[in-house]
């Protein structure tokens, strides 16, 4: 496993973004884990958020594109983060895209916040968390409807690799529907890898009992 994907869990951790124990999820489903990336909330958490996504966009689809699109809400300060670290560690200028959930009909019209969208443009979408896929079914047609753009993929941070609207994954369902690859930071099964009866900062966050609960929710939802 990368470096960079040991940290980022240790840092979901520390964040307080990755919980365990047993959550009701907005799909209605009984998780053994969550995972907030509303929990990012200082200066410092956001720097080294936006840097993990740029190596792990950078890894995945390289840098040849032009527009980072983070959906309304949580994506807004992802796609922020994400730019500015890309300019940084990579010293490449990605421009920020994000919607509005209302359209706004004064000042800065329309419905994006950031960057326009032009033909030709090359996107990379950016998310929290994807579980079914619903949030790409809304974001994907805003983006088609600016302009005439090649999305290059999606990047979120970790994959729960559980089943999307069918059998199959989340990421694999939007890959098949929509043509382009989606990746994560780090998969469920990295992080259960990784801290498995393992002790972090004095505490072993996944023990036999949780992680038997965790077997016990893929069993049930795991994706085909």
């Amino acid at each position: 496993m990368e470096q960079y994907k040991q940290e980022f869990i240790e840092f979901m951790v520390d964040s307080q973004v990755l919980k365990f124990g047993e959550f009701t999820l907005k799909s209605g489903r009984k998780s053994p884990f969550f995972m907030n990336a509303g929990a990012y909330v200082t200066g410092s958490q956001l720097r080294k958020l936006g840097e993990y996504y740029a190596k792990a966009i950078h890894d995945n689809y390289g840098l040849d594109f032009d527009v980072l699109f983070g959906p309304a809400y949580k994506g807004i300060p992802l796609s922020v983060a994400t730019t500015m670290a890309i300019s940084e560690l990579y010293g490449k200028e990605i421009r920020y895209c994000s919607n509005r959930k209302e359209v706004k009909d004064h000042g800065d019209t329309g419905i994006l916040l950031g960057s326009k969208l032009k033909d030709g443009d090359r996107v990379v979408i950016i998310e929290d968390v994807t579980t079914s896929g619903k949030s790409i079914e809304e974001t994907f047609p805003i983006i088609k409807a600016q302009a005439d753009v090649e999305i290059k993929g999606l990047m979120v941070s970790l994959n729960r690799m559980e089943k999307g609207q069918g059998e199959k994954s989340a990421l694999i369902e939007i890959k098949e529907k929509y043509g382009f690859d989606a990746n994560a930071i780090v998969t469920m099964a990295e992080v259960v890898e990784y801290l498995y009866n393992k002790e972090y900062k004095g505490k072993v966050y996944i023990d036999d009992t949780l992680k038997a609960a965790i077997d016990a929710y893929y069993e049930t939802y795991g994706a085909k």
